[in-house]
């Protein structure tokens, strides 16, 4: 049996959960085999799951997403390196309850990168979310070499604030460096660089934007785009590509940049893990988040890890803090079966503070279960 939960946001991270829910297993079916593969869409606990597949952390010094000096860390496993931007670039990266959304910078995530690649790495992973900027990959490709001017021809400060005064890009140092380079973005958005459904329109709020803010980032983020279009003329058109808007726009920094792909985030973790190998000798997979709802139609976590599971033959069950799915949508991902920790404790603020014991009670009822699934 495969037990593969992103992290419950808020209350346990992915292996934390994929524990807890492992335990209730053990404790009412002993003698059932159980594999702990916890999973990441490409944000929370990326870095933590990959550790048992080989990976091994690499920890430098680079700049928080308002530039502060930080200690963070990136992971390798032969020629892949696996960089998590919230390490580097993310809202739990700002001083408690500073938010910045005009001068926090993704220049850090570019630092890890660029150390990366100049210890060797020919693939880089590069999981989007969390973010605290909205800079369009400014900062991300000024850490891999570009440059940024002013209209005076200095050198540009750093946030998504400022690049309405930016004159010119060279991005050719940072091109020179990703020559070769494999850049793979783990993405699990598919908003646009600008727009209505843009990056600083929708993701602007949650990083503290106000009205006047968001009208100053949609304004840095087009001129951005028109500076890149000297280097790169299908940088309007990369803009515009689902995903590009993701991170901040971070997405179509690396795009214009860096020579990126886009792919979509679980399949990726997936694939580092060798999920589907795993799944070759599994009875069950038990897989979860915090909450399954019309967004986890969307090939969030918890819908990546149905579907491989589908396309094996091994039938799948989740669990979550809370499931506002109807049973035909449940259906429609694969689901046999949910199981809510709300059922078990009414109030959402106490099931989230108890999620652990929560889980567990919920794992052991898992394994009582099992047998009828397959």
């Amino acid at each position: 049996m495969i037990v593969a939960p992103d992290s419950f946001k808020g209350s346990l991270s992915a292996p934390a959960a994929a524990a807890a829910i492992a335990r209730g297993i053990r404790q009412a079916s002993p003698d059932v085999e159980v594999l702990e593969m916890p999973v990441s869409d490409g944000g929370d606990s990326l870095l933590e799951v990959l550790e048992p597949a080989g990976f091994r952390p690499v920890t430098i010094e680079t700049s928080g997403p308002i530039g502060a000096p930080l200690d963070t860390s990136y992971a390798v496993r032969g020629d892949t390196a696996v960089v998590e931007l919230a390490a580097a670039s993310g809202l739990n990266q700002l001083p408690a309850g500073h938010l910045a959304p005009l001068d926090a910078t993704s220049y850090g995530t570019g630092v890890l990168m660029r150390d990366a690649i100049e210890r060797g790495a020919r693939r880089i992973v590069l999981g989007l979310g969390g973010s605290a900027c909205t800079d369009g990959g400014a900062g991300l490709l000024e850490g891999l070499g570009a440059e940024l001017r002013d209209l005076n021809g200095g050198q540009l400060g750093r946030g998504g604030g400022v690049l309405r005064v930016l004159s010119s890009v060279d991005l050719r140092p940072c091109l020179r460096l990703c020559d070769g380079v494999e850049v793979v973005l783990a993405c699990d958005v598919d908003n646009p660089l600008f727009g209505p459904t843009g990056a600083a329109t929708v993701f602007g709020p949650q990083k503290g934007a106000s009205r006047d803010d968001i009208r100053a980032l949609e304004a840095g983020l087009h001129q951005w785009v028109e500076c890149c279009e000297t280097a790169h003329p299908v940088a309007g058109a990369l803009a515009e590509r689902p995903g590009a808007g993701a991170a901040g726009g971070t997405a179509f920094g690396a795009l214009a940049g860096c020579g990126a792909t886009i792919a979509r985030g679980i399949d990726l973790v997936l694939e580092l893990l060798d999920f589907d190998r795993a799944l070759e000798t599994a009875s069950l997979v038990v897989t979860g988040e915090g909450r399954l709802d019309t967004q986890s139609l969307r090939g969030k976590a918890p819908a990546g890890v149905a579907a491989h599971a589908r396309a094996a033959g091994v039938p799948v069950v989740a669990v979550a803090g809370r499931v506002d799915l109807r049973q035909t949508e449940a259906r429609t991902l694969g689901l046999a079966a949910t199981y809510a920790l709300t059922d078990l404790c009414a109030d959402q603020q106490q099931a989230m503070s108890d999620a652990a014991d929560l889980l567990t009670q919920v794992g052991a009822r898992i394994g009582r279960e099992s047998g009828s699934y397959s």
